[in-house]
């Protein structure tokens, strides 16, 4: 029987909504790439960045023109060069890791040379707002180990120091999706410093970040959006402490782990990081969880309902994937 692939888009509700420095969502939006080949079945997830130019259709089309290559038996490592990096190439390399596991009867971290899979702690996202509302927001994932604050710039001291009261034993990673700027990074800094933060995430635009050089660098400072899809670790250095590594943005679990190892080399922290997506999406990166110093898959814990069957969360607590699921 001859490979069939399958691309379909699907909407999944945010809880209560997501709201970030640059947009505000209410429903996750994601591709799945299904592959069939003699009674198997391989699935992988992506979530196009609009940051980075991606849409639905995008992605969908980039997948369409590499679906003969695939009918043909185009390999997993020539699929790196096949497609760019970015969310339609995790969708199908994700694919395609599944599907090999389903054929073989192996588990993708045995495929992978991972080992077996361990429990993991996620972080929780606090979406930003006003002070007050993040405040409240908090104290109901107080119990929580680590939480991850979304910010926005101007106005981020009063929600750090909010948040901060609210949950007064969780460790603390803040994310400024690119909302910094020399006005506000100062007082920033300081609040966060004065709040015990961890790891600061992207806090200034990436075409500005080489300021990050030139000043004193107290927390750690982890890239994102300085890290684009297709490009190394190495123009990071100097500017950056950690790496926040997103499937969707490496181009698939295969990319993602030779980015984990050139981090590791150039002795970066490592985040695995998520878009908003469901279990599907989160499963391959658990991989990637288990070298890592953050792991940041709370995706299916933002979501009204999950896809079914899903990972299995406790708490803050993530569990491997089960193969019903993917790997």
């Amino acid at each position: 029987m001859s490979l069939t692939v399958d691309i379909e888009a699907e909407r999944f509700e945010i809880a209560g909504g997501f709201k970030i420095s640059r947009e505000t969502r209410t429903h996750a939006q994601v591709i799945v790439v299904t592959l069939k080949d003699g009674g198997c079945t391989g699935r992988g997830e992506c979530v196009p960045y609009p940051r980075y130019g991606e849409s639905l259709e995008s992605v969908q089309g980039l997948i369409e023109e590499v679906a003969p290559l695939l009918r043909s038996g185009l390999s997993r490592q020539a699929l790196q060069d096949a497609m760019p990096a970015g969310a339609a190439r995790n969708a199908v390399d994700c694919a395609m890791w599944d599907l090999e596991a389903k054929k073989t009867g192996k588990p993708v971290a045995e495929l992978a040379g991972i080992g077996p899979l361990k429990a993991v702690t996620t972080a929780f996202t606090i979406s930003v707002d006003s002070p007050e509302l993040m405040a409240e927001k908090t104290r109901a994932a107080a119990h929580r180990p680590l939480l991850k604050i979304k910010l926005a710039g101007p106005g981020d001291a009063d929600r750090i120091a909010a948040v901060r009261q609210a949950a007064p034993d969780s460790t603390l990673i803040v994310d400024a999706n690119e909302a910094w700027d020399p006005s506000c990074f100062e007082e920033n800094m300081a609040a966060c410093a004065a709040a015990g933060v961890a790891l600061i995430e992207q806090p200034l635009p990436s075409k500005d970040d080489g300021l990050l050089a030139e000043i004193d660098r107290p927390i750690a400072i982890c890239a994102d959006e300085s890290l684009h899809p297709g490009m190394g670790v190495d123009g990071l250095q100097g500017k950056y402490d950690a790496v926040n590594i997103k499937l969707d943005k490496a181009g698939g679990l295969t990319a993602a782990m030779e980015l984990v190892k050139a981090a590791r080399e150039r002795e970066f922290r490592i985040m695995v990081g998520c878009m908003l997506g469901t279990s599907l999406a989160m499963a391959p990166a658990a991989l990637i969880a288990q070298q890592v110093d953050f792991v940041d898959l709370d995706g299916p814990l933002l979501l009204a309902q999950d896809r079914s069957p899903g990972l299995k969360f406790e708490g803050s607590t993530l569990y491997p994937p089960q193969p019903e699921l993917w790997g």
